[in-house]
């Protein structure tokens, strides 16, 4: 055997499970072909998202264990709890921003609504005219890139990382490129949207999306700003959306997103698209206008059919245990998911229950 455990990916997702299964006190060989994901290309938003039940349960549990690792993370990670408002453009989103606090509130979610002035005092470069906000002081925002370095360097003597193509799984066994052969007890998927390449049953669908980051501005904006309507645009449209979602750096830079396209896999940016998103923007905040922007690129979310990911074991391949189709919600997400992965690999009671999250919901022949 190679390792008690090896891990597919090294980003956000598997180096979370990584440090899961090392803290369990298992061997773990982390395989990945540094072609970059979801990760690198993400916001990297921590955020309690309440589309469903299982959504809730996943971020709200995340965070907490995010805020757990933030004192001890490295400077370099960029943790800034800058919190989330949730913009309401009118009386209907006002409503559903009530409606948004009643569901975090019922599950312990420190949460406050705000009205129109406080809104404009808060962030003065908004658009007049706004109705107001919910206002999730417990979100975040972290450089996701190296929180998942951090987490791998954590245990150093348990975790191998090792720079490989894998273009097989033979249940617990994988095959690298020279036809080289790795074995261990167990296999965790974690790379994304590349784990089709290797499972090409799994249930999951690219998401496009497009992100643009301005030169430095500090002061400009204080908190993570979201508009009401990006739910509806994340999980419900079944074709291109794009929602107001602007995040504030440490650096002082800002972080603009976002925009949805199913099934695009092209790594170039979408002028037409990327325009969208950016009129969205402006709508909500005109001042952007005057801002340089230094960069803008695109990445691809794995999306499932009911947008809540794979965290079990594959109900066809024994020895091949499954972390993916998170979305957008991975960097979120990856803590609760790893505990989970970890808790069903080595037979311990789960902290959540692993139910609405298990691949088997889904069928699949290998």
């Amino acid at each position: 055997m190679d390792a008690d455990v090896i891990v597919i990916g090294a980003g956000i997702v598997g180096s979370a499970c990584a440090h899961e299964l090392a803290r369990a006190g298992l061997d773990v060989l982390v395989l990945d072909d540094r072609r970059g994901g979801a990760t690198a290309a993400g916001m990297g938003h921590l955020v309690v998202m309440d589309d469903n039940p299982a959504e809730l349960a996943l971020s709200r549990h995340s965070l907490a264990i995010w805020r757990q690792w933030a004192d001890a993370m490295a400077a370099d990670c960029a943790w800034h709890p800058c919190g989330t408002l949730w913009l309401a453009a009118n009386d209907e989103e006002m409503t559903a921003a009530h409606e948004k606090q009643e569901r975090l509130r019922a599950h312990d979610v420190g949460c406050d609504l705000i009205d129109a002035p406080t809104l404009q005092a808060w962030e003065p470069a908004l658009r007049p005219g706004l109705c107001g906000a919910l206002h999730v002081p417990g979100d975040s925002v972290v450089y996701a890139p190296n929180a998942a370095r951090w987490l791998l360097a954590q245990h150093p003597k348990q975790i191998r990382v090792q720079h490989a193509e894998v273009l097989g799984i033979d249940g617990s066994r994988v095959r690298l490129a020279g036809n080289n052969w790795l074995g261990a007890n167990a296999v965790l998927l974690a790379n994304g949207i590349h784990a089709t390449q290797l499972c090409p049953e799994l249930p999951i669908r690219p998401k496009k999306g497009h992100l643009l980051i301005t030169d430095r501005y500090p002061g400009q904006v204080r908190h993570q700003l979201v508009e009401l309507g990006y739910v509806t645009s994340a999980h419900h449209c079944t074709g291109p959306s794009v929602a107001f979602n602007l995040q504030p750096r440490p650096t002082g830079q800002l972080l603009i997103g976002s925009s949805r396209q199913f099934d695009d896999s092209a790594p170039e940016v979408d002028a037409e698209m990327l325009a969208q998103m950016l009129e969205r923007a402006l709508s909500y905040m005109p001042a952007l206008a005057d801002l340089n922007a230094i960069r803008c690129w695109t990445g691809l979310r794995a999306a499932t059919p009911d947008s809540l990911p794979l965290l079990g074991p594959h109900p066809q391949r024994a020895g091949l245990w499954l972390a993916v189709g998170h979305e957008g919600l991975g960097v979120t997400t990856a803590p609760a998911s790893a505990r989970l992965l970890a808790a069903q690999i080595t037979g311990h009671r789960a902290e959540l229950d692993p139910a609405p999250y298990l691949p088997q919901r889904f069928e699949m022949a290998a």
